[in-house]
């Protein structure tokens, strides 16, 4: 592997699923076009192409059937390639869809006994990602839904996903556990329907929870994307709320089907705000991959694909900084800010005192309708920015250029 600047490393925090890079290419229209790659492989491969650590479902790595003798072995086997390949699995999660007990359903089933089988999957998977060293448990409702809506009361439904969320925090609560739960958004498929859809019914959901500061959010780009939405405003909404715990990195053809795509294989400009923001705001979380290598390639492929969504998202962070060092654009934002006066209504917080000046203020309103915003130029120089032929703009500031060219 040719090694440059944006050559994945392990403090750049990349991460996969085992079932991403173990995906074999089966879709509902055909079988598999690729042999299984054993955990241990994707631990050692990984390692090798600079990931950070790889996350897992339960039965992705201990299958549902497996004796506690199967399961002691599978698990020794993981850790020691785990220590031997420097690797981490910094979150983990369970599989409440593929088995058909879970059709209509886990924690919003109506069968008791289903949720109780639920919750019980759920708390073993959750001792498992503790043994395994896991801060973070996601949660995807991908089977609670309803493609009939006569068959399940909505407020039952949401009820009984409360209490299924309540009872795992008591859990990991009084078991000491440190560790924190992510709930993830999809708004259809598998299920016709599925409950809390978008990252904004995420965020309103889990203020209604006994413990809500341990749980938060794990956005995935293909989720949102797949229903047209924009994923950028969705992780700012969820940074604001200081709820996002996790995220799903991958790409997707807006009102399509699921399709994890690599990373930035569709989406640059929207990708590019996202890195940004990422890296800008703070995040200190994993940059998870949850995406699959196309249907037509081999072993080889997928770990071109995987290598190629660590180094889209480096490249998007250069270029985050070189948006930061280019003159010409922190000109033009600067001209917008003078250009667009101090606020000295002090419009930040409401204040008896001075509501009074806010309320008799003269506005020029034909001025200000005229105005022009200069967004077409804007958006042009961060199309050339992203096209790369924005690599010699100067800077005021040579503190930002040497930052642009690390």
């Amino acid at each position: 592997m040719n090694r440059d600047q944006f050559t994945p490393k392990k403090e750049d925090r990349f991460t996969f699923g085992l079932w991403t890079v173990g995906n074999r290419g089966r879709d509902p229209f055909g079988d598999a076009v690729r042999p299984p790659i054993s955990p241990v492989s994707i631990v050692k491969k990984l390692s090798e192409l600079g990931a950070y650590g790889v996350n897992l479902h339960d039965n992705d790595l201990v299958p549902f059937d497996a004796t506690n003798a199967e399961r002691e072995k599978i698990v020794r086997e993981f850790k020691t390639a785990l220590k031997d390949y420097d690797m981490q699995v910094p979150m983990a999660t369970v599989n409440l869809f593929f088995h058909p007990i879970f059709k209509d359903g886990g924690f919003t089933s109506n069968d008791p006994r289903v949720r109780a089988f639920t919750l019980q999957k759920t708390m073993r998977a959750i001792d498992l990602g503790v043994d395994l060293g896991a801060k973070i448990f996601v949660l995807w409702g991908g089977r609670e839904g309803i493609e009939v809506d006569a068959s399940k009361c909505a407020l039952e439904a949401l009820k009984h996903y409360r209490e299924g969320i309540n009872y795992l925090t008591e859990y990991v609560k009084d078991q000491k556990y440190d560790m924190k739960f992510a709930l993830e958004a999809k708004p259809n498929e598998p299920r016709g329907d599925i409950y809390l859809p978008t990252t904004g019914h995420m965020l309103g959901f889990i203020a209604t929870l006994d413990h809500p500061e341990i749980v938060g959010v794990n956005p995935e780009v293909a989720h949102e994307q797949m229903s047209g939405l924009n994923f950028y405003h969705g992780i700012a909404q969820a940074i604001d709320a200081k709820k996002l715990f996790h995220i799903d990195l991958n790409d997707q053809k807006p009102g399509r089907y699921d399709q994890d795509l690599r990373f930035g294989s569709e989406s640059l400009k929207p990708m590019f705000f996202l890195v940004k923001l990422l890296e800008e705001s703070g995040y200190q979380g994993s940059r998870h991959f949850d995406a699959h290598a196309y249907r037509t390639e081999d072993e080889e492929g997928v770990w071109n694909f995987a290598l190629g969504c660590m180094r889209t998202y480096n490249i998007l962070k250069y270029k985050a900084k070189q948006f930061a060092a280019d003159k010409e654009i922190q000109d033009l934002l600067q001209e917008l800010a003078t250009e667009r006066g101090k606020d000295q209504y002090k419009l930040d917080k409401y204040d008896r005192n001075t509501v009074g000046k806010l309320k008799e203020a003269q506005f020029d309103i034909d001025a200000l309708s005229k105005q022009g915003a200069k967004y077409e130029q804007l958006d042009q120089l961060v199309n050339e920015l992203i096209l790369g032929v924005r690599t010699r703009v100067a800077s005021k500031d040579e503190n930002l250029v040497a930052a642009a060219s690390r």
